[in-house]
């Protein structure tokens, strides 16, 4: 019976002319350098995400300003001292077609992590909670962006 309904609900996207958005190919996507340790680890989740990447006379350029990690106390120990932080990126975007913008917006990403008063233990677990935040951003930001550019790929120079 679910192999029977699998098989009708293939049968039925494929004929209401329904195109998935992730086809596995590469988009002509060129991100810009993004300042900062973490910008150029946002650029490299992005040009993965985006198959690789790309020369600067590409048809789309993304241009991103990530702000600097923000952190926020999340848990208070009856001694007043920090047990649990929380990361905060930001990241504007703007994305281009041929020099002209097509799209922009903001994206936020957060992840919160243990602090511990062992400076070793507190500086990785800070450093996997801000390398997590940037995959998430990127995530975010790359799903949007290659909605953007699917949308504009049928349009006319």
């Amino acid at each position: 019976m679910k192999k029977l309904l699998i098989v009708l609900c293939v049968l039925v996207l494929c004929s209401c002319g329904f195109k998935p958005m992730f086809t596995g190919n590469s988009s002509d996507i060129y991100v810009k350098p993004i300042s900062g340790i973490n910008g150029i680890e946002l650029r490299n989740a992005l040009n993965a995400q985006f198959g690789g990447q790309k020369n600067p006379g590409a048809e789309y350029a993304l241009m991103i300003k990530l702000s600097e990690p923000k952190t926020k106390y999340k848990a208070l120990e009856q001694t007043g001292n920090a047990t649990w932080q929380e990361i905060i990126l930001r990241a504007e975007y703007t994305l281009y077609r041929d020099d002209v913008e097509i799209a922009r917006g903001v994206e936020t990403a957060s992840e919160s992590y243990t602090f511990v008063r062992y400076l070793v233990a507190a500086n990785a677990s800070y450093n996997s909670a801000v390398q997590n935040t940037i995959l998430v951003l990127a995530d975010k930001i790359g799903t949007r962006v290659i909605a953007e550019t699917v949308k504009h790929s049928g349009d006319n120079k």
